[in-house]
């Protein structure tokens, strides 16, 4: 039996509205949702945030919200803008925002993280930042880096399995980490081959990974270099067509078979 919270990841159910994932979560058996409040560039669904509907869902399934996201970090940022959208994720309960650094000035990347970091601690949640092989963030030591700099006590790094497989990192590397920037991890499979064009490596990240188990990538080694207790938001975009409800459950049960064989 697994000690680690499951949440359920935005990305996994992204055409349902948000209570609806909420919805979802409860009744595939999971503790915790994402909830990604702040919509990306060419994000195939997209509905308003209908706050009271959303925590009426949360108290009425006891389900907790673990991150919100996309806060994303780019040469025209201003820190600022977030506020309104953290104000609802520190009033939905959540514990986290997931933070993606799209900017090629370090110095400036950094100073607004850090910034983002500050707002973020008035509402008393924690700054994860997540490394992807295609914004310039793409790594864990460029991720360390940052959050090194920025020198804040509620900054993270944030591990995406596909995201660290394909960018080139090492598991080995992993219980290295300082374990406060550790908060909770991302949990997938992917193919094992990674591709060549970065733009098919984005495509399977957005819309075409696997069920834990049923791709190449070195998840066991992942769990075990992974503090034991680290929650997982199991984030599957799945290609092959089924209801939400059962791609939910599936990536929960692969998840837990897999963490019992670890």
């Amino acid at each position: 039996m697994t000690t680690r919270a499951l949440g359920l990841a935005a990305l996994t159910v992204l055409e349902l509205p948000h209570h609806e994932q909420v919805t979802v979560a409860a009744q595939a058996g999971y503790s915790h949702v994402g909830l990604r409040l702040r919509p990306v560039a060419g994000q195939p669904y997209e509905y308003p945030v209908d706050l009271p509907a959303i925590k009426a869902r949360l108290a009425d399934t006891g389900v907790r919200v673990l991150d919100v996201e996309v806060f994303r970090l780019s040469a025209d940022t201003e820190v600022a803008q977030f506020e309104p959208v953290i104000c609802v994720a520190a009033a939905l309960g959540a514990a986290h925002l997931l933070v993606h650094g799209a900017d090629a000035d370090e110095a400036r990347l950094t100073d607004n993280f850090a910034r983002l970091c500050d707002l973020a601690g008035r509402y008393r949640l924690i700054a994860n930042l997540e490394p992807m092989p295609w914004v310039d963030v793409s790594t864990i030591a460029k991720a360390l880096a940052v959050l090194r700099r920025a020198g804040r006590a509620n900054s993270g790094l944030l591990v995406d399995a596909i995201h660290f497989f394909r960018a080139g990192d090492r598991v080995a590397a992993l219980p290295s980490l300082p374990g406060q920037y550790l908060h909770y991890a991302q949990f997938c499979d992917a193919r094992r081959e990674r591709p060549a064009d970065m733009q098919e490596i984005i495509r399977q990240a957005r819309s075409d990974r696997l069920m834990p188990g049923e791709g190449g990538l070195d998840l066991h080694g992942l769990l075990r270099a992974l503090p034991g207790a680290l929650p997982l938001s199991l984030e599957v975009p799945y290609a092959k067509p089924m209801p939400a409800l059962e791609r939910a459950r599936r990536a929960r049960e692969s998840t837990l078979r897999l963490l019992e064989q670890s």
